[in-house]
């Protein structure tokens, strides 16, 4: 283990100054001007239009089947008819049922809503729900946010007589399902121009093809329109920037109890953002989908009662830490079934007992950590349901459309996707989805890289320079949150905040400039890095209040070593994969990963010092940078390794290598023993002998 980063490598854009000072006399602010420049905006015009927060909503006729979607709702209204709204369990979906459930009764209709229960239904719309809505004499389902492969169910309604309304925004599949009218951006005949809407999107238009006055709805919808699109991940650009920018204003400010009350549940201060949106809101909403209790989150965004919206916010963030408590253990119990050494192309991993609605976000952890796509499946009896979330942009709906013949059903999209597959097909399922991983790896095509902005001048990370990157927002997908990079800073502080969970650093830049920064879920250990080290920082600039007192910040994306070292490394690193490999070694290079006495007593000293209970963890090119620096010689990485093999190649010590570190245990007992007979050091002297 030599070095971690969370990203294989770093993308840094670069700036035009001329074009970055026209930027800043448009009024963008230096930090801003630069960001523009390097994402291609380099004009004061391109900037405003990429920014803007107006663009005018398209029309929803545009899409195929609205007209004879909005043409039935109509009629079903008018005939007093029985019409369910069907949506899903995730904030899209809940956002998507409470605004069409509204905006029907609105207009007088008899709607009752229906989200499907996760753990006993599944997603989305279910031969149980049919049946339970048609006793209820339903004429009429209209879907949100679901729908679009649900062929077998659509065939079901027509028998029963029930019509049905498809308005999803998913991926399609080769069929469509035989419904009244079917509304998705995604379908091949549609023209709509801006296929970017979720689920609550396109259900904002329907109701619009059917009100005929878009401005109003957005008044009345922004809110919940900004939960669903936002949550979703949708591009913040062309209409869905305008409906976030109407919907953050709209939040800042809420009309609606329950929403009022979730915030104040879990502290939302200050200005409302996209973040507050994704890191706050989103994810206790979503709580009452995953643990069970869908219903409660309905009810918040419908209630008009604050003391019952109260209550039902409170409860929304109890549910949200039982679900943190139940994924820590799901994933605790994968990354074990996983192993210490896995480096897989895909993982594909089955649980007797564990918790379908919480398998997604573990699935997402897996999938960063391990840097592949990842397929968590809840097992029941001899059927599973799975989960699973890409990494790299790998298709995953379409991994599943050419693997459908061993799954008995799917759905979703290219980043996020769900299917349910037979026990005996999974063997068969996790060889074929490897192969495509891997194939789809070795092509080239897999976008694994931190995107960053541009380095920057620590100089300008001031107060104003970071209040004025305000001009960018809203930030999301189509318009990031600006990542931008210092080089060369040393590591000056360095220390374990919160328990353990976080990093707290102080970076010391070639300017003489220390900045304080913070590494969020991540330790000295699993980010491999010591004092004294020097750095290139990847970071997202904020403002830290604490005590009445405004600080800048980094909030930390990677580290890396600097150029100079990361040189250094990469050629360590080779030149003892090398030895390994038995593989002859030029003249010299013996030399290089030959340790003198001297090393070998740095090495074991250090293991001595350090060692707790005869075991130590480290991260070996830290330690070997560490070594380096309290030796009275050049220790090089190599050579501390060639230290630790021959120690454990004699008996000295138990060495395992895992994906983030080095166990090692100490097993001397005091004795000692010739280092000399080493077979590795005797190697490394013919070696060099024969070279000299």
């Amino acid at each position: 283990m030599w070095i971690i980063v969370k990203f294989g490598a770093w993308n840094v854009s670069s700036f035009d100054a001329e074009q970055v000072r026209e930027l800043e006399q448009a009024g963008y602010g230096p930090l801003c001007a630069r960001i523009l420049s390097a994402r291609g905006y380099g004009d004061a015009a391109a900037a405003r239009e990429y920014l803007r927060g107006d663009a005018p909503l398209h029309s929803p006729f545009l899409m195929k089947d609205m007209k004879t979607a909005a043409d039935r709702v109509r009629l079903a209204v008018a005939r007093r008819e029985h019409i369910a709204v069907f949506g899903d369990y995730d904030v899209d979906g809940i956002t998507s049922t409470a605004l069409l459930t509204e905006f029907l009764r609105g207009l007088g209709a008899r709607v009752t809503p229906y989200i499907p229960a996760r753990l006993e239904e599944g997603y989305g719309l279910n031969e149980f729900a049919i049946r339970w809505l048609y006793k209820r004499q339903v004429n009429l389902i209209v879907t949100v946010d679901c729908g679009i492969t649900a062929n077998e169910e659509a065939e079901l309604c027509r028998r029963l007589g029930m019509d049905l309304v498809i308005t999803d925004h998913h991926e399609c599949k080769d069929e469509l399902p035989r419904a009244a009218a079917v509304v998705d951006p995604h379908r091949p005949d549609c023209g709509y121009p801006h296929t970017d809407l979720s689920g609550v999107g396109v259900a904002f238009q329907l109701a619009a093809a059917i009100s005929g006055d878009q401005t109003e709805l957005l008044e009345r919808f922004a809110d919940l329109l900004c939960l669903g699109l936002v949550a979703d991940v949708m591009p913040l650009r062309g209409e869905v920037r305008t409906m976030v920018v109407k919907g953050l204003k709209a939040l800042a400010k809420p009309a609606r109890p329950g929403i009022a009350a979730l915030m104040e549940a879990c502290g939302c201060t200050g200005p409302v953002t996209t973040s507050t949106v994704g890191y706050l809101l989103a994810p206790r909403i979503n709580a009452a989908g995953r643990m069970g209790q869908v219903e409660q989150a309905l009810e918040l965004f419908m209630t008009r009662d604050p003391a019952r919206a109260k209550s039902l916010a409170e409860n929304l963030c109890r549910l949200n830490r039982e679900r943190q408590r139940v994924e820590a253990g799901i994933y605790q119990q994968a990354v074990n079934m996983l192993g210490p050494d896995a480096h897989p192309h895909a993982i594909v991993l089955a649980g007797e007992t564990w918790h379908q609605g919480v398998v997604g976000i573990v699935a997402s952890r897996l999938s960063e950590e391990y840097n592949c796509p990842a397929f968590l499946i809840c097992m029941d009896h001899d059927r599973g349901k799975a989960s699973s979330r890409s990494y790299g942009g790998f298709n995953l709906f379409g991994a599943l459309t050419q693997l459908s013949d061993l799954l008995e059903s799917f759905g979703g999209h290219e980043l996020a996707a769900g299917f349910t597959i037979s026990r005996s097909n999974i063997p068969a399922f996790r060889q074929a989805v490897t192969a495509l991983a891997a194939e789809f790896q070795a092509s080239g095509q897999a976008d694994t890289d931190l995107a960053v902005d541009c380095a920057v001048d620590p100089a300008l990370l001031t107060l104003e320079n970071i209040r004025a990157l305000d001009q960018l927002e809203p930030c999301g997908t189509g318009c990031p949150i600006p990542v931008l990079c210092v080089e060369d800073a040393v590591v000056v502080q360095l220390s374990e905040v919160g328990g353990g969970k976080h990093l707290r650093l102080g970076l010391r830049c070639p300017n003489g400039q220390t900045l304080a920064a913070i590494f969020f879920s991540q330790t000295a250990l699993g980010a491999g890095v010591a004092l004294g080290d020097t750095v290139d920082a990847a970071f997202t600039p904020q403002i830290n209040e604490f005590r009445g007192a405004r600080t800048v910040q980094l909030n930390l994306v990677d580290l890396r070593l600097a150029r100079r070292l990361r040189q250094q490394t990469d050629d360590e690193r080779d030149l003892y994969s090398r030895f390994v490999r038995q593989e002859s070694l030029a003249p010299g290079e013996a030399a290089r990963l030959l340790p003198t006495r001297s090393e070998f007593v740095a090495v074991w000293r250090y293991l001595i010092a350090n060692a707790r209970d005869n075991r130590l963890q480290e991260n070996f090119a830290c330690m070997g940078r560490k070594i380096a620096r309290g030796a009275a010689e050049s220790l090089t990485l190599s050579k501390a390794r060639i230290c630790l093999d021959v120690f454990a190649e004699q008996g000295l010590i138990e060495l395992h290598a895992c994906r983030r570190c080095c166990q090692i245990r100490l097993t001397s007992d005091g004795r000692k023993v010739d280092l000399d007979a080493s077979p590795i050091v005797k190697a490394l002297r013919a070696a060099k002998k024969s070279t000299n």
